[in-house]
């Protein structure tokens, strides 16, 4: 540090040393405040200062250009540019201090760099090109070369993971090692030991993207023949949800009942039923899904898309869905209290499997606006219900968490 830098630091170290004293009242004689301690505290709030300097926002409405059949890429992108956790995380380069890996986080770099050019406060009214994005991303995940229509809720399952292993907080070289590692917990309670398993997870795959999509799944399986219940817990970005059938196209349901198909007991016969604990053999089962880990974020897939004995169809059945105060405690444990989340972001999907287009609807301080490639206009609320959306975010209301 330069004298004259070392002497406005000590000279910012004094000032917070005497407003320190005199928001406690407290006396020059009473008080030892090393040096140390408030340069610190000094230096956090410099940082803190040149964060909000870097996250001066534009309005976030522009759009992205369309670089063949991307509308599918334009539409998640947008969603996620909506995630504040995620948008500020990568605006401000934390992931650069996060990561373990010294490998240049390429794909990390191109979406962030995208990011800025949303939010960039000069950017309204203009267009994003994410091709340098897209070329990295399909380096990284071949699956996805080619012009053909992709599937939106693949790509954001594959960006997400991606993103992940680029800025893992944990080294990968104790993947391998860590992998041979087998615990039992039968001996513990349910939370315990889905506690266990969440630890487990977290000491190979910690990052960001964890923080804010990650949630626990728990599976129970309920023997009819000896009674026995045995559980598993799986980590889970999204939650596909099943559209229950209707005789018409125009017959309509509510996401609650998609919840309620998904999270219903499913009963199994000996030949799908996995291999009793206790009966060391296939018997008749139960099995019903639980929430066991709420995420911050929520992202609800609605499963459109099925398939036949010779072809894909698609379901264009209407889903009514809360724009407010999703409530999933019902879908959680026995005692988890109202569990609220709010809507963000709708990834739609119109037209038939071969010919369909993707849009986003993201809300904006002041409304909603849709999001089509390039193009971006507002869009009254009462117009996202409609029998072509296709994956939902929410953000958890942590204000109406139960204390």
């Amino acid at each position: 540090m330069s004298g004259a830098a070392s002497t406005t630091a000590e000279n910012s170290c004094e000032a917070l040393r005497r407003s320190l004293m005199a928001h406690n009242g407290l006396q020059s004689e009473n008080v030892d405040i090393s040096q140390s301690v408030l340069y610190t505290s000094l230096m956090g709030l410099l940082l803190v200062a040149d964060k909000e300097r870097e996250l001066s926002l534009g309005s976030g409405q522009v759009g992205l250009k369309n670089i063949g059949n991307t509308c599918f890429l334009n539409a998640v992108v947008q969603c996620l540019s909506h995630t504040r956790g995620l948008r500020d995380y990568c605006l401000t380069k934390a992931y650069l201090q996060d990561r373990c890996s010294k490998q240049e986080p390429e794909l990390m770099n191109a979406f962030t760099q995208v990011l800025m050019g949303l939010w960039d406060v000069k950017s309204r009214d203009a267009v994003v090109s994410p091709s340098r994005f897209y070329r990295i991303f399909k380096e990284a995940v071949p699956y996805f070369s080619g012009y053909s229509q992709q599937d939106a809720q693949e790509f954001l399952r594959f960006l997400l993971d991606r993103l992940h292993t680029e800025i893992n907080r944990r080294p990968f070289q104790r993947l391998a090692a860590m992998a041979t590692q087998e615990t039992k917990y039968s001996r513990f309670r349910l939370d315990e030991e889905a506690g266990a398993m969440w630890k487990k997870y977290l000491e190979r795959d910690d990052s960001r993207i964890v923080d804010l999509f990650s949630g626990q799944l728990r599976s129970s399986l309920h023997c009819s023949v000896c009674s026995h219940y045995s559980n598993t817990f799986d980590v889970f970005y999204d939650l596909s949800l099943p559209i229950p059938k209707r005789s018409t196209s125009r017959d309509s349901v509510s996401l609650k009942e998609c919840l309620d198909l998904f999270s219903q007991e499913e009963k199994l016969d000996e030949e799908n039923a996995p291999m009793c604990e206790r009966c060391c053999r296939r018997t008749e089962s139960t099995k019903r899904l639980t929430i066991q880990r709420f995420p911050k974020v929520l992202v609800i897939h609605l499963n459109r898309f099925a398939m036949t004995r010779f072809s894909i169809c698609k379901s264009t059945v209407f889903v009514s869905f809360p724009l407010t105060k999703l409530d999933l405690g019902p879908y959680g444990l026995v005692d988890c209290g109202p569990v609220l989340y709010n809507l963000y972001a709708v990834c739609n999907h119109s037209g038939t499997v071969n010919m369909g287009h993707y849009t986003a609807c993201c809300l904006e301080d002041e409304g909603w606006c849709c999001y089509n490639d390039s193009s971006v206009t507002p869009i009254p609320e009462n117009k996202l219900q409609n029998n072509q959306a296709y994956v939902l975010f929410y953000q958890l209301d942590s204000s109406a968490m139960r204390k």
